[in-house]
């Protein structure tokens, strides 16, 4: 056996120590962004952290742009590196205005997500289908059952549950979900079985967040909401979140800011979407969320 002095070993030891710390200094310095890809929670769906948002006043906003106008956003944010896009039946013309804005992007290089209304006397087959050609797209990546804001949603929605399990057996969806309006609803989150993804309103301010009434324009419960995001993420559950500047009322950049650092550091969320007029707010809002991993 080789001979090791008291020396030789304190020299190694400094050295292994200096390496570990070399690498550790190497690590914290590779830094997380807005355009990053991330998996959301145990499915196999991977978004960019931030995505373009087509719902500001129910799609108001990026309609009153007109087409020409909102294909330059989108293409906008393509290009700096925004690859996730989102839209709803709900916000009229939108699924049209997003597939003529991507049109001729490759498909696997964005994903898009729809949110279906759930009426009661709805076909989910029939409405996934429509959606599919109004976007002119195959399939979506996810899709989410929208505005589920009463706490017997997960029976009340047993159709379009199922719904979307067989469409996704068809590859016309490849991900599924909810999202949610109101603490009653929010409370039957955690440890469903059904849910992939859930979508849940978040800032630091709690405005136009979950309250005990879904429709108030009171503020929310930021604890509570912050707690079910915790437990369906440690469920293995993706997170998406909406209103971080409040639906436009936050004016002031440093609660967007604040916004920001709150949904990703405090509350663990995944992903985050934000409706935008301009590409002006594109590049706050990227470098928003870079700073919140700074």
């Amino acid at each position: 056996m080789a001979y090791c002095s008291r020396r030789d070993f304190l020299k190694s030891g400094i050295a292994a120590t200096t390496l570990a710390a070399a690498g550790t200094h190497s690590a914290k310095a590779v830094a997380q962004s807005a355009t990053d890809w991330v998996t959301l929670g145990k499915s196999d769906i991977r978004v960019t952290r931030l995505a373009l948002g087509t719902g500001t006043s129910s799609g108001q906003v990026q309609r009153g742009l007109g087409q020409e106008d909102f294909t330059k956003l989108v293409r906008y944010a393509y290009d700096r590196g925004i690859r996730f896009f989102e839209t709803a039946e709900s916000y009229r013309g939108m699924h049209q205005m997003l597939g003529v804005a991507l049109k001729g992007i490759p498909r696997d290089s964005y994903r898009l997500m729809t949110k279906v209304t759930t009426h009661p006397d709805g076909d989910p087959q029939q409405k996934i289908d429509e959606l599919r050609k109004l976007a002119n797209t195959e399939y979506f990546d996810i899709a989410l059952l929208h505005w589920q804001h009463v706490p017997t949603w997960p029976t009340d929605t047993v159709k379009w549950q199922d719904g979307l399990l067989e469409a996704e057996s068809k590859k016309a969806v490849l991900s599924h979900g909810a999202s949610v309006h109101g603490l009653p609803a929010l409370r039957e989150f955690p440890g469903n079985k059904w849910l992939d993804v859930a979508m849940i309103r978040m800032n630091h301010k709690g405005v136009r967040m979950d309250a005990e009434d879904y429709n108030t324009d009171g503020l929310g419960n930021v604890t509570e909401v912050v707690s079910h995001v915790r437990q369906v993420r440690e469920q293995g559950m993706g997170v998406i979140s909406m209103k971080l500047v409040g639906e436009g009322a936050f004016t002031s950049r440093a609660d967007r800011q604040a916004a920001m650092r709150f949904a990703f550091r405090h509350a663990g969320v995944d992903s985050v979407t934000v409706g935008y007029k301009n590409t002006a707010e594109i590049d706050e809002a990227i470098e928003n969320v870079n700073l919140a991993f700074a």
